[in-house]
């Protein structure tokens, strides 16, 4: 028998010997406390646990006490009794024998308002449970006020009662637990039984998972069978495996979110430490000129603008590292593509001395297929890093295009102070710079150059650097050709 049928007998068992033992006990418990089922009405009798005065204590108490006159304003009843015939509750006031109001379900009930008790006292309050006509049972709660003129005024609250129901809730606790008794038994028996055949494969696992947990997941699972528990071992071995790897790999991302954190507390704290200072000068007086004060304020948004900048390109990276980036590719022309962004970048590198040379040994009909704005975000991280480390008299950039291979390559080199050759395996890394100690000169974020490795990554391309130290630094850039289109140059 398989475990799913073995189990559907069992909570069958488990539903239905209960049950069967909840309607025996029943049944003794009607015979030795009320001798026989007829009996039970004469239960009734007896005072029962009525409305709970909690329930209307605010009502009683607070409001109809301190204003007696709404005892007997017809509106104010009406509403009252609208308010509670939700909950089957029948409002009765009656003053001096004389029937102030009733509610609708009660007035046309002479029986019933004729066997409501007599006025005793103020204050007085009084639960009871009376049968009217042989045949309906009410639970009835009065209450002895007074009206505004002091006229003895009595108020009932009735709710109309099932025998059975009180009876249920009567003898709710035996009866609870008996049931809890019988299913403790039943559990037991059908625990012992089951254990033997279902539980303590089942406990083997859970040991295994309690390993996991604590990290030993060099031990392989021993749990045997064709049923579904053995399927069940030979997914917990399964998940042994990818879970240790899983580890491995959690391992190493987590050394890189430490890493991470370091390095964002490092560079966001250089700007801000600079900004506090500048304001500090500010508040105690030492831009005592205007000059002064403008230098400082003109630092101040130089600094916020490197932090804003920081922060961006922060957010960048972890969007582009989690992968929530949405490019829109479309297919460009490379040539055409260099030869504007080209066009603006020369410009901007005849402002600070530098030379732009070209040369795009590429057709004008190969396309590629690339996000034009990521793209050239690529190009220009590429080209700030540059310009950081130019040294020479005579700084140049050269920036240069062809195909081979179904690929587009684009190569950028510059003439500035190169590359270490131990750093250049880790120019593509987040937050890396070459020499830390000239970072307050160079300034950066450290993430220009692993965002473009993240855009390229995305682009089904590839980047890589070459670089002599004093000579300059070449970056080669490849993206594959819209529909792998033939080679050609012109």
């Amino acid at each position: 028998m398989s475990i799913r049928w073995k189990l559907l007998w069992s909570y069958a068992a488990m539903l239905i010997f209960p049950l069967l033992f909840l309607v025996l006990v029943s049944g003794l418990l009607l015979i030795v406390f009320r001798g026989d089922a007829q009996n039970i009405k004469l239960f009734y009798e007896s005072k029962i646990e009525g409305i709970e005065e909690a329930d209307y204590h605010r009502l009683v108490k607070q409001t109809l006490t301190q204003n007696p006159q709404l005892l007997t304003d017809a509106s104010y009843l009406q509403d009252l009794s609208d308010g509670l015939a939700s909950r089957q509750i029948s409002i009765y006031v009656r003053e001096d024998n004389r029937a102030i109001f009733a509610s609708s379900e009660i007035e046309d009930d002479p029986a019933l308002v004729s066997g409501l008790p007599p006025y005793e006292h103020f204050d007085f309050h009084k639960e009871i449970t009376v049968k009217i006509n042989n045949s309906e049972w009410y639970q009835i709660v009065q209450y002895d006020l007074k009206a505004a003129d002091d006229k003895p005024v009595s108020l009932f609250l009735l709710t109309k009662i099932d025998p059975l129901v009180h009876f249920a809730k009567k003898w709710f606790p035996i009866l609870f637990i008996a049931a809890i008794a019988a299913l403790l038994l039943t559990n037991i028996a059908l625990t012992y039984y089951m254990s033997t055949r279902i539980i303590r494969p089942l406990l083997a696992l859970r040991q295994a998972a309690g390993r996991f947990s604590e990290g030993e997941l060099d031990m392989p699972i021993d749990v045997k069978g064709k049923d579904e528990i053995g399927q069940l071992g030979i997914t917990f071995e399964t998940m042994r495996v990818r879970l240790k790897e899983s580890i491995l790999l959690q391992m190493q991302y987590e050394k890189n979110r430490k890493e991470l954190i370091t390095n964002i507390s490092h560079d966001l704290k250089t700007p801000i430490t600079a900004i506090k200072g500048y304001v500090d000068g500010i508040m105690e007086g030492i831009a005592d000129t205007r000059e002064k004060h403008d230098r400082y304020m003109k630092t101040i948004a130089s600094k916020a603008d490197e932090l804003d900048k920081l922060i961006d390109e922060l957010f960048l990276y972890s969007k582009l590292d989690m992968q929530k980036v949405p490019f829109r590719m479309q297919p460009m022309s490379v040539r055409s593509l260099l030869n504007d962004w080209s066009d603006d970048l020369r410009f901007e590198l005849e402002k600070n001395g530098v030379e732009l040379q070209t040369d795009f040994n590429v057709q004008a009909s190969v396309l590629v297929q690339i996000d034009p704005d990521s793209f050239k975000r690529v190009l220009g991280n590429i080209i700030q890093n540059s310009l950081k480390y130019m040294d020479k008299e005579r700084p140049s950039i050269r920036l240069s295009a062809y195909t081979e291979n179904g690929q587009a390559t684009i190569v950028i080199e510059d003439n500035g102070s190169g590359i270490p050759a131990d750093a250049l395996p880790h120019i593509f890394d987040r937050f890396y710079r070459a020499e830390w100690s000239r970072n307050s000169r160079t300034g950066g974020s450290g993430l220009g150059l692993a965002i473009a490795m993240q855009i390229m990554l995305a682009h089904e391309g590839d980047i890589r650097a070459m670089s002599v130290e004093g000579e300059g630094t070449r970056v080669i850039l490849t993206v594959p050709i819209e529909g792998g289109g033939a080679d050609g140059a012109e």
